[in-house]
């Protein structure tokens, strides 16, 4: 795999009065700035650096990390609109990152986020951006278990829900009736895998599936009574809209698990507080 728009961690072949020379295999040696050498590192050395295109298109090295790398899907927000070439998006680096008009899915606007996939353009060998990210979605069948917690980084709002990217390769949907909060193109968040259908599509939630999401959210309820003395301000008649203030769950998933933990003679629930049961005195 070329080393052009990943990180590395690269040895220090050699100095000179323009930085320090990288051992970047198939790439030869690559420059190292003198503005971007750590301090006290000396050939032989290793540095972490990202091997990309400089300004003058030159293979240079930097130990400043971009948001994502080559092969990668993420969120990156546009800076402007080159009316001859296309969008820069904020990579993290001095130099922004093109968006081609003609690797757009649709048009976009200064201000906003794109989720992107990042690649070497085969024809100019530079590193551009893509928002057409069908192509780089697997279509083969997705080897997931209900349950399984997997990466997501929210796509678009689509009648049904919002699509997200599973794990950096399958295409997914968070239905309506599983989102709590809104939720923000190009957000990561941690998600969970409801169902694989037979046609290949994913249902995804935000919250543990089954039992893993009651004993989750058990933890975390008896997380915040011990913060907060013993007591919370929040039970079975607590309207819907301040469990999920609380602790981002629905309040079916939030009576389960309160349930849980009175069965375990861990609480007393009442109406409109939930208190932790005191240690019996020796």
């Amino acid at each position: 795999m070329s080393l052009l728009g990943r990180i590395r961690t690269l040895v220090v072949l050699r100095e000179s009065d323009h930085g320090l020379y990288l051992d970047a295999g198939q790439l030869g040696e690559v420059l190292l700035p003198t503005r971007e050498v750590p301090p006290e590192i000396e050939p032989g050395d290793e540095v972490r650096v990202f091997v990309a295109r400089d300004s003058e298109d030159r293979i240079i090295a930097t130990t400043r990390l971009p948001h994502a790398q080559a092969g990668e899907f993420k969120g990156l927000k546009v800076i402007e609109i080159n009316p001859r070439v296309g969008a820069f998006l904020d990579f993290g680096l001095a130099k922004d990152l093109l968006l081609p008009f003609a690797e757009q899915s649709k048009p976009v606007r200064p201000g906003e986020t794109v989720v992107v996939r990042i690649l070497v353009d085969p024809k100019s060998d530079r590193l551009i951006a893509t928002s057409k990210l069908g192509r780089y979605l697997d279509k083969t069948a997705p080897k997931y278990v209900t349950g399984q917690e997997v990466p997501l980084i929210i796509l678009e709002k689509t009648p049904l829900g919002y699509a997200a990217v599973v794990d950096g390769r399958h295409r997914g949907l968070i239905h309506d009736s599983e989102i709590r909060r809104p939720l923000a193109t190009g957000e990561e968040v941690t998600g969970y895998i409801r169902a694989v259908k037979e046609d290949y599509k994913i249902d995804l939630a935000l919250e543990p599936v089954g039992f893993g999401r009651v004993t989750d959210l058990s933890t975390r309820i008896l997380d915040a009574l011990k913060a907060s003395g013993g007591r919370i301000e929040v039970g079975d008649a607590s309207p819907p809209e301040a469990i999920q203030a609380l602790f981002g769950a629905s309040k079916k998933a939030f009576k389960q698990a309160v349930g849980t933990l009175y069965r375990k003679k861990q609480i007393v629930p009442g109406p409109h507080s939930i208190e932790l049961v005191k240690p019996a005195r020796r």
